[in-house]
């Protein structure tokens, strides 16, 4: 796989990107595949070296940038979730509880626990191997393959100042809204939400 200007998504291929809201607060974006990826983020050259080293220092794997941010000893909060992923559960309850119990912000590094320790927002592309197997639950309307929702919310918000400089050139930014205020976005919507780049020093 090669994510460049002419990348489409499909099927196999699962991709994360970062994004920051107006207010400075930092969501990761996994596509599950089918969803788009801004593309003002496409057109920056070896995209995929970068979006590694920014995913190495989140997750407390990189050996070039050492650890800025402190644990926020916050609380992973449930919004929308994948009927597909969690057709196991029979009840919003039932995944709440699923997500308490692994989101511990003294357990281990994990999606669930990141929003805890480390306040980002977590979002999901709408996955599933046909239209209509999967939906966010707790949203209200249609939704399509790819479209993302908010899965995942920190009580204690991180920000762009706890990432090193050098990493936030492929964050993208959404000027018009707070996460907070965005449950929801249409594949469609991505480029328009997301449109610019956050904008280095001297860049």
């Amino acid at each position: 796989m090669s994510i460049d200007k002419d990348w489409v998504p499909g099927f196999g291929e699962i991709v994360t990107w970062y994004a920051m809201d107006k207010a400075g607060a930092l969501a990761i974006m996994v596509n599950n595949c089918f969803g788009r990826l801004p593309k003002v983020l496409l057109g920056v050259s070896d995209l995929e070296q970068k979006i590694d080293n920014l995913s190495e220092y989140i997750w407390g794997e990189s050996d070039k940038f050492p650890e800025l941010a402190q644990n926020k000893n916050g609380r992973t909060i449930l919004d929308q979730y994948s009927a597909y992923s969690y057709r196991h559960l029979t009840s919003r309850a039932e995944v709440e509880s699923w997500v308490a119990k692994r989101s511990l912000p003294t357990s281990r590094l994990t999606e669930y626990s990141l929003p805890a320790i480390k306040g980002f927002y977590i979002y999901h592309g709408v996955e599933g191997s046909v239209p209509g197997e999967d939906y966010p639950v707790g949203h209200q309307g249609e939704s399509d393959m790819g479209d993302y929702f908010r899965y995942l919310m920190p009580s204690v918000k991180g920000g762009i100042h706890e990432i090193p400089e050098l990493l936030r050139g492929v964050i993208t930014v959404c000027e018009a809204l707070e996460f907070s205020e965005l449950a929801f976005v249409s594949g469609d919507l991505v480029d328009k939400y997301f449109c610019k780049l956050y904008d280095l020093p001297n860049s």
